[in-house]
């Protein structure tokens, strides 16, 4: 078995090596003319990629540039901030990012429950997940109460219980090649209604949940503020919340996008968002936003603490790669997604750097044997979890820079 879950997850050549050869069949059929796509009706370019949704304003923006209600926010008095952020203002302020990572969630998921046993373990004002680190976050955000759900998500389910295999003809008038009714009912049973009032109460503290989607049609990545979509009392916030979190760990090919409704002029339009890691793996903010001005604006106090999780291992292993379109497309596909992630602890670091944040790195150790032998394997995910528990509660050594990255 592949011991790079990147690989598995993205191109399923584990569980689904042998749809392989179908998906470039169903590639073709579609081509040629002989295959329907599912209707939709999408949303045009020059309206597209509002900042609103169901008429709750504020909620999302694209992730490659600063937000535009930055400059708005900038204006509020000081006393307006500190009402709004009551449990930011004036404090020192900590911040979690989560990444993808499949399966190997298990680790972030164990290294934050260890952590709690700890004693050390900081709430965080500001909280981002991607892929299946946007499955965390909404536990990691809400605190140790949430401890227990987090590992029973992480342990207690396997690949039956997640994905249902789609046999040729169902690929080939689908929009990928295995279903996620599973991991639909999951999100309904852990994000529920008292998840969603927690999640309102902490936004009135001023604390933040992200999570990050990509945007098909627009092939760039989104940030949805989660806590404010929980705190706005729309009838449909719930399940908007579980599509958000749906899309954001959906790999385009394997599983199905997520079309979200929007309403335009009294038009009904559809947007296609996927998996969070099409476009970045792990992120904070985007470097176009001064943060330091946004610390000036709170008056944070102190250095801020800046925690990522790799759910991934950062060494890659030598492997001797069958001339097979399927290897090497896999080969290729997970490389490419580890410099990607490794660019993207890069840019964090250096932005972290650049605003005066104090940058702490966890990944998994790359001397693990551990194999999966399915693509949610149960008894894997459970030994990876007691891994990441047993090192947060000894006390995680975070690592200081990104890999290669000579300190000063």
């Amino acid at each position: 078995m592949l011991k790079d879950n990147q690989e598995s997850f993205c191109l399923l050549l584990v569980d689904f090596k042998q749809w392989i050869p179908l998906i470039l069949l169903c590639v073709v059929l579609m081509v040629s003319g002989c295959a329907t796509a599912p209707p939709r009706n999408p949303i045009p370019e020059e309206i597209g990629g509002s900042d609103d949704i169901y008429g709750i304003v504020d909620v999302r923006w694209w992730s490659d540039e600063a937000p535009p209600m930055i400059e708005e926010w900038m204006k509020l008095s000081p006393s307006v901030l500190k009402n709004k952020y009551s449990d930011l203002f004036g404090k020192v302020h900590n911040y979690l990012a989560i990444s993808g990572g499949g399966a190997d969630g298990a680790f972030g998921a164990g290294l934050l429950v260890g952590w709690t046993e700890a004693g050390t373990r900081p709430e965080f004002g500001f909280v981002t997940g991607i892929s299946t680190g946007a499955l965390i976050a909404p536990f990691a955000f809400l605190g140790p109460a949430y401890d227990a759900q987090l590992k029973e998500v992480y342990t207690q389910y396997s690949t039956s219980d997640l994905i249902e295999k789609r046999g040729l003809f169902k690929i080939i008038k689908n929009d990928a090649a295995a279903g996620t009714d599973g991991l639909r009912s999951l999100l309904a049973e852990y994000i529920d209604e008292k998840m969603m009032k927690a999640l309102a109460a902490e936004y009135r503290r001023g604390r933040t949940l992200d999570i990050g989607t990509t945007n098909l049609d627009a092939g760039r990545p989104v940030t949805w503020n989660v806590t404010r979509i929980a705190a706005s009392g729309h009838p449909k916030a719930l399940e908007l919340i579980r599509q958000i979190l749906l899309a954001s760990a959906s790999i385009p090919v394997a599983f199905p996008p997520v079309y979200i409704e929007i309403e335009k002029d009294g038009q009904l339009y559809d947007e296609m968002h996927v998996d969070g890691g099409a476009t970045t793996q792990v992120y904070l903010y985007p470097p176009s936003l001064d943060w330091r001005q946004v610390l000036k604006k709170v008056e944070a106090k102190g250095t801020p603490h800046f925690y990522v999780i790799w759910n991934s291992r950062l060494a890659t292993e030598w492997k001797s790669i069958e001339p097979r379109v399927t290897a090497i497309a896999g080969r290729s596909i997970s490389s490419l997604i580890r410099t990607q992630g490794i660019g993207d602890l890069f840019r964090l670091y250096q932005v972290s750097k650049r605003d005066g944040i104090d940058f702490n790195l966890a990944y998994i150790p790359d001397d693990i044997e551990d194999t999966s032998t399915e693509l949610f394997d149960p008894v894997y995910m459970g030994k990876l979890f007691d891994l990441g528990y047993r090192m947060g509660k000894a006390g995680y050594p975070w690592k200081k820079n990104p890999p290669g990255y000579a300190l000063d």
